[in-house]
C-alpha cells in the first residue's frame, strides 16, 4: 500500500509528460513499472499511465530497449476484446518509457481475494473464463502474454474481469535477459517452460491460469518455498498437487481441470486459451449448482497473502550455499552444487602405535586380496557382459529435437535410427517417442528407433467447384478432410446442387484435420412476380432486370391500355417465381383493329352512318356521271382492317 508520503515525493506527480499527460496520482508499483492515474488534456479523459523503471534498460542500448518496448506495446495496441484493457499509447518522453491504457476503476483479483481469502468454485471459474476467453483473443493473433497473475486482472465496477499488462514481461525480459541472462516474471505462476528455456507459447498462458483458479479456489499458491527459485525449481520438478488435497470436498472433474490445465509437459496442456476455455465450460458443466455456489473455508494457519506476495520478480543467481537444480531463462543446463564444508580431525596424541603383524599373517591377507581381486574381476566381467550392466535404460527424449535427442541416446552407447512420423500435437522436429520406449531396458549399443515428428499431415484441398454436392464430399472424403455444414446460396448462373467455392479454398494446402465448409448453389433466389400491366415496354424490362429475367415480348392490340404500354404477363403479377425464370409479356400496338363494312349499293348517307358508328370517319365524291347517291366504290376496299378514326373514301 502506498503512503502519502510515497505520493509527495514521487517526482512524476504533477509533471506533463510529453507535453500531454498530467500525472495526477501513484496507484501502484510492481517489479516492472509503477502506475499513475493521469489526465488526458488533448482527450479529456483520466487514462492510467504505466511508467517503466529506468533501471529495466540498464544494461541494453537504449535504442533496444526503446524499439521491443515499443513493438511489443503496438502488438497490444491491437488487441479489442471487452475483457482486455485497452492500450492506447506508448512513448517515451526523456528517461521515461511509458504506456497509457484504459482506466478501469475498482480492484484487482489479488485485493478481492485478500479480503475473501477464498473464491466460490462458481465464482473462480467465471473469472477463469472471463480471463481466457480475453487470452484467447490474444492468441488468435500470435500474441501471447507470459504474466497473468491477481495484480494483472482487474475487476471493474460491474465485478467484470479484465486483463491488463499484455506483452510487458515479454517486452522488458528480451532486454534484460540479452545482457544479463535474467527472466523477468512472477514465479507463483511461471510456466516450466518459461522458467527452464526463457521462452514460452500460448500454453504458458493457460499454465497460468490454471495456478490462478487453484489459488482462487483452495486460498493458497501450490508451491511456496524460501526462496523465489525454489519456488520456480518446484514449478519445474513438481506436478501441481490437487486442490481436493487442500479442500477434501472439491471435486475431481475440478482437480482433473486444473492437472490439465497445468500439467509440467507442455504438450499435454490445452493448445490455447480457446481450447482451454472449451475445457472449463465442459468442467462447469459437469459440477452441480450447490458446489458452484460453495466457498472454501480460509487455510487454517495459512498467512495472508501480502500486498507483495505477487509482485514481478528478478530471478538471479541463488544464494551461496544452495542447489541450483536449473538455470532460469538461460537457455541451458546448470551443474548441480553441494557444496559442504568438512573439518580434518587430528590423530589422537596418545594413541599407541599397534604391533607390527608377523610375515605369515602378510602372507595369508596377500593371498587373499588376490582371491578377492580374482572373484571382483569375474564380477565385473559378469556384470557388464551378462548381468544388468550390460543394459541400460532408455531416457525420456519426447518433444526434444532430433539432434537433441540423437545426441542423448549416442551419448549411452545406443545406435539411432529415425524414423518420421505425421503428428497432429507434436511440432515438426520434436521427438514424438522412442521404440523401445522410454524407461524400458536395452541391450548396450543396441538400435533405439526415434520417432520424429514431421508436424501435422498437409493435404491440399481437391477441386471441387462445379461438381456436384455428393461428389465433393465423396473426394473430401478420400483426402480425409472432415466436412462441416453446407452453405446454401442462392445463385443466379450456378445450378441447384453444385458447388460454388469452399473454405479453405480449393487447391490450398492446410492440415489434414481442418475442417471444409462447401458453399453449394441453391439455385435462383424465389421472387414474387410483379405485376406490369400498364408499364411501358421499356419500364417492364428494366424491372424485370433486377431479377435476371429476359422476358419473351410479344405484341397485340387492346382498349385496356394505351399504346406502347404492357396489357398481358405470364406468370401473372403476384404469382411465386424465381429469379432468371421463363416469362412472356404482350405490348399494346394500338387500340383494335376495325372491319370495313362493304356499304356499296347502299346511299351515301346510310353509308356513312354506319362507317361513323363503327368510328371510321367518311369521306366522299358526286360522280357527275352518275344520277343518282348509291354508293358503288370504296376505298379501302370491303372487309379490310384499319385502326379506328381512319377515314372511308365513297365514291357515288
Amino acid at each position: 500500500m502506498l503512503t502519502v508520503s510515497d505520493t509527495m515525493t514521487d517526482p512524476l506527480i504533477g509533471r506533463l509528460i510529453d507535453g500531454r499527460y498530467e500525472v495526477r496520482e501513484r496507484v501502484a508499483a510492481g517489479g516492472m513499472a509503477t502506475v499513475y492515474v493521469a489526465h488526458d488534456q488533448r482527450l479529456e479523459r483520466d487514462i492510467a499511465l504505466k511508467v517503466m523503471h529506468p533501471h529495466l534498460a540498464a544494461d541494453a542500448s537504449e535504442a533496444d530497449f526503446v524499439a521491443r518496448f515499443q513493438r511489443e506495446a503496438k502488438a497490444a495496441a491491437r488487441l479489442t476484446h471487452p475483457g482486455m484493457v485497452r492500450v492506447y499509447d506508448q512513448g517515451v518522453d526523456g528517461a521515461v518509457s511509458y504506456l497509457t491504457m484504459e482506466y478501469v476503476e475498482g480492484e484487482n483479483l489479488r485485493e478481492r481475494m485478500r479480503q475473501e481469502h477464498t473464491l466460490a468454485v462458481g465464482e473462480a471459474l467465471t473469472i477463469t473464463e472471463c480471463v481466457l476467453d480475453a487470452l484467447a483473443a490474444a492468441h488468435r493473433k500470435g500474441l501471447v502474454h507470459r504474466d497473468v497473475k491477481p495484480e494483472n486482472v482487474l475487476l471493474d465496477d460491474t465485478e467484470q474481469p479484465k486483463l491488463a499488462d499484455f506483452g510487458l514481461a515479454r517486452a522488458v525480459t528480451e532486454v534484460t535477459s540479452t545482457s544479463t541472462g535474467m527472466l523477468l516474471g512472477t514465479v507463483a505462476y511461471l510456466a516450466p517452460e518459461l522458467v527452464a528455456d526463457g521462452d514460452a507459447d500460448a500454453r504458458a498462458d493457460v499454465y497460468s491460469c490454471g495456478i490462478l483458479l487453484y489459488e482462487m479456489v483452495t486460498g493458497r499458491q501450490p508451491f511456496t518455498a524460501e526462496t523465489a527459485l525454489g519456488v520456480a525449481s518446484r514449478h519445474v520438478h513438481e506436478d501441481v498437487p490437487p486442490a481436493s488435497a487442500a479442500v477434501p470436498w472439491l471435486p475431481g472433474e475440478l482437480d482433473d481441470l486444473i492437472a490439465t490445465l497445468t500439467a509440467r509437459d507442455a504438450a499435454l496442456r490445452p493448445a490455447d486459451a480457446g481450447v482451454a476455455l472449451a475445457a472449463i465450460r465442459q468442467t462447469r458443466a459437469l459440477i452441480d449448482d450447490p458446489t458452484l455456489d460453495r466457498r472454501a473455508d480460509p487455510p487454517s494457519g495459512a498467512v495472508p497473502v501480502g500486498p507483495d506476495s505477487g509482485a514481478t520478480t528478478v530471478l538471479n543467481d541463488a544464494p551461496s550455499g544452495s542447489t541450483v537444480a536449473l538455470p532460469i531463462g538461460l537457455g541451458g543446463d546448470a551443474l548441480a552444487v553441494d557444496v559442504l564444508d568438512a573439518e580434518l580431525l587430528d590423530d589422537d596424541p596418545d594413541a599407541i602405535e599397534p604391533e607390527t603383524p608377523s610375515h605369515r599373517a602378510g602372507w595369508w591377507l596377500g593371498a587373499l586380496l588376490a582371491t578377492l581381486l580374482v572373484l571382483g574381476g569375474l564380477g565385473f566381467w559378469w556384470y557388464h557382459s551378462v548381468g544388468p550392466g550390460a543394459f541400460t535404460t532408455v531416457p525420456d527424449v519426447q518433444t526434444e529435437t532430433e539432434e537433441a535427442a540423437t545426441n542423448t541416446l549416442t551419448a549411452l552407447g545406443f545406435e539411432v535410427e529415425p524414423r518420421y512420423e505425421f503428428h497432429d500435437d507434436v511440432a515438426a522436429g520434436l521427438v514424438i517417442g522412442t521404440e523401445p520406449g522410454a524407461q524400458s531396458r536395452a541391450p548396450d549399443g543396441s538400435e533405439i528407433v526415434l520417432l520424429v515428428s514431421q508436424g501435422a499431415r498437409q493435404e491440399t484441398v481437391p477441386e471441387v467447384v462445379g461438381s456436384t454436392e455428393q461428389d465433393a464430399l465423396a473426394a473430401l472424403g478420400d483426402v480425409g478432410f472432415p466436412v462441416g455444414d453446407t452453405v446454401l446460396t442462392y445463385s443466379d448462373t450456378v445450378p441447384q446442387g453444385e458447388v460454388m467455392s469452399s473454405t479453405p479454398a480449393q487447391g490450398e494446402t492446410v492440415r489434414h484435420d481442418t475442417e471444409v465448409i462447401l458453399e453449394v448453389s441453391n439455385g435462383p433466389e424465389p421472387i414474387v412476380i410483379p405485376d406490369l400491366t400498364g408499364m411501358s415496354e421499356e419500364a417492364a424490362l428494366a424491372a424485370l432486370a433486377d431479377f435476371a429475367i429476359e422476358p419473351q415480348v410479344e405484341y397485340g392490340r387492346t382498349d385496356a391500355v394505351e399504346t406502347g404500354e404492357v396489357y398481358l404477363q405470364d406468370p401473372e403479377g403476384g404469382s411465386d417465381g424465381v429469379r432468371t425464370q421463363e416469362m412472356t409479356i404482350t405490348v399494346s400496338e394500338g387500340l383494335p383493329l376495325v372491319t370495313v363494312p362493304d356499304v356499296r349499293g347502299q346511299s351515301f348517307e346510310n353509308a356513312r352512318a354506319e362507317l361513323q358508328a363503327l368510328g371510321l370517319t367518311v369521306s366522299g365524291d358526286d360522280n357527275p356521271w352518275n344520277f343518282s347517291t348509291v354508293v358503288f366504290n370504296m376505298n379501302p376496299s370491303p372487309n379490310s382492317e384499319v385502326e379506328p378514326g381512319s377515314n372511308v373514301y365513297l365514291e357515288y
